[in-house]
């Protein structure tokens, strides 16, 4: 009879676990958006003993950087972007881990034995073995998994809005750089052109023609743009600092930044940028997450439904040398609690979740119209300034300045021309500014490069 109880734990265990798990669908993820996708992004490796090797494949340029290089860098080694991948590597592991089987328990019994009389010893023991099993009832686990699956789903999302985010803030600065360095080159302009101002004053203060009150003014001016002067200056180095921080940097290794601020795409109407709102990377997100909530509140209606815990096993009878089998079933009676509580939560969840969704299509239009609001208006300005305002100021300045040193004007014609001259071309360059900070702002709402969105017949033509 001993040699049937590997048989009898073999079929036993056999039967417990004839719940064993099958084929899982493949996990849908989110495709990159046209935004960016040129560029590699850090992948965290399986192992996060592999981070610095991972890390550590681009080099920071030590003399001139462009955009590409900037933006390149950023998507590889930006830390906040670092921590989307490993949360996505972490819901990896939870989904895994929703998948798996309850582990079945081994439990041994031993009766009547150690007790007084004919019981002191182990001659009238009886000896079980026995193997259980939780089994899960109304598609718990298939719910679980879908709840799982869906948690991936978002943290790939969470990834993607974490990668467009970084490509459009480093865009940003990398434009401020730029903008920096031209305040820094207009300042030193404008302090050349001050200084030449000066020159002629004092030389006409020496011949007498002018009171040496005229001289008095023009070193004041010169002055105020030293103060402008070293203030671009400072502007310029927090500007490198903010880059330098896109991907994870403390101190700016390159020399320059190189890109174009006259740079101005054809904008497509606002209709047609609405419609592709759709695509949004957080809309979409949000999808997903009532999707996530529709899952959670499945699971939670499924545990209405008891879980059975089944046993099985062998007995082994002292006193006749025999083997028996045994068996057993439990069940909770769900008197009390029928996860009830559970599942009212999970819908009020799910109705603030699509409240959530609403908001967030409400907030992105608004975004969207004010975006658009601020690339119409300063790419109006830009296109005036450039065409219309700076030659004429330009043109004046150099007018009265030859026109001052000739006898013509007076010193305060040749500093209201010096003053709208420099003004012209700081708000020039502001509005360029404005301009391509609008532009990555709207890419970075619908996920894709403006010139790639086709809109012929409403679109505002960039002027030639």
């Amino acid at each position: 009879m001993r040699s049937k109880l590997p048989t009898a734990i073999g079929v036993i265990l056999a039967v417990v676990l004839c719940g064993a798990p099958g084929s899982d669908a493949d996990v849908s993820r989110p495709k990159p958006h046209a935004l960016g996708k040129e560029f590699a992004s850090f992948q965290p490796p399986q192992h996060a003993a592999a981070t610095d090797s991972a890390s550590a494949r681009i080099e920071e340029p030590t003399g001139v950087i462009t955009l590409r290089q900037a933006l390149a860098l950023a998507l590889m080694k930006n830390p906040e972007l670092a921590v989307f991948s490993w949360e996505a590597r972490a819901r990896e592991a939870q989904a895994l881990q929703a998948r798996l089987l309850p582990n079945p328990e081994l439990d041994v019994e031993v009766e009547n034995f150690g007790g007084t009389g004919v019981f002191g010893g182990l001659d009238e023991a009886e000896t079980t073995v026995q193997l259980g099993q939780l089994v899960e009832l109304g598609g718990k686990r298939s719910k679980r998994k879908r709840a799982a699956a869906l948690d991936q789903d978002l943290a790939g999302w969470d990834y993607e809005i974490g990668r467009i985010q970084v490509f459009t803030e480093t865009s940003k600065a990398f434009v401020d750089v730029l903008v920096a360095q031209k305040r820094t080159e207009l300042n030193d302009e404008f302090v050349r052109l001050a200084e030449q101002v000066l020159d002629a004053v004092a030389e006409r203060v020496r011949a007498g023609k002018v009171s040496p009150i005229e001289e008095v003014k023009a070193r004041v001016a010169l002055s105020v743009r030293l103060i402008e002067k070293g203030r671009a200056e400072g502007e310029l180095s927090a500007a490198r600092k903010v880059l330098t921080a896109a991907w994870g940097g403390t101190e700016p290794t390159f020399s320059a930044a190189q890109g174009d601020l006259e740079r101005s795409p054809e904008v497509p109407s606002f209709e047609a940028l609405s419609e592709r709102m759709a695509d949004n990377p957080e809309m979409a997100r949000w999808l997903v997450e009532i999707e996530r909530g529709r899952a959670s509140l499945e699971t939670e209606r499924a545990g209405r439904f008891p879980d059975v815990r089944l046993r099985g096993g062998v007995r082994y009878i002292s006193p006749t040398d025999d083997w028996a089998f045994v068996a057993g079933l439990s069940i909770p009676i769900p008197v009390f609690n029928r996860n009830q509580g559970a599942t009212l939560e999970a819908q009020y969840r799910l109705a603030k979740t699509e409240e959530q969704r609403r908001a967030l299509h409400v907030r992105a239009q608004a975004a969207l119209a004010s975006t658009y609001q601020r690339l119409s208006s300063a790419r109006n300005e830009a296109i005036s300034l450039k065409n219309d305002v700076l030659p004429g100021a330009r043109s004046a300045f150099e007018a009265t300045g030859e026109g001052f040193r000739q006898g013509k004007f007076g010193y305060l014609d040749v500093l209201d021309a010096q003053r709208t001259f420099f003004e012209a071309q700081a708000r020039y360059t502001e509005a360029l500014a404005v301009l391509q900070k609008a532009i990555a702002d709207a890419e970075g709402l619908l996920g894709e490069p403006l010139d790639k969105i086709e809109d012929p017949a409403e679109g505002i033509r960039e002027e030639k």
